[in-house]
């Protein structure tokens, strides 16, 4: 029974990262805290400002791609379906 609520509880995970909050001010406030983190107290190379901007790029991207949808079709031996589950839908 633990298996089945362990399963139920990751098909309930939602990212509770500032980042995936709808709040776009949310979002705002936890990037600008990421990038102080970032910003020079003392002078950096030019390795570390590629990798501010390839990582900005990254999160761009993935911000405006579609979200994904997992259809998990599993069937016994016999040929009957055994376990259908949807991920992502709402």
């Amino acid at each position: 029974m633990s298996e089945r609520n362990s399963l139920v509880e990751l098909a309930n995970f939602i990212g509770r990262s500032p980042l995936a909050s709808p709040d776009m001010s949310a979002r705002n406030k936890a990037l600008s805290g990421m990038t102080e983190r970032l910003l020079p107290k003392q002078r950096r190379s030019v390795g570390d400002l590629m990798n501010v901007v390839l990582t900005l790029s990254a999160r761009t991207r993935r911000m405006v791609q579609e979200p994904v949808h997992i259809d998990l079709d599993v069937f016994a031996p016999g040929g009957k379906r055994a376990l259908v589950m949807r991920l992502g839908e709402k």
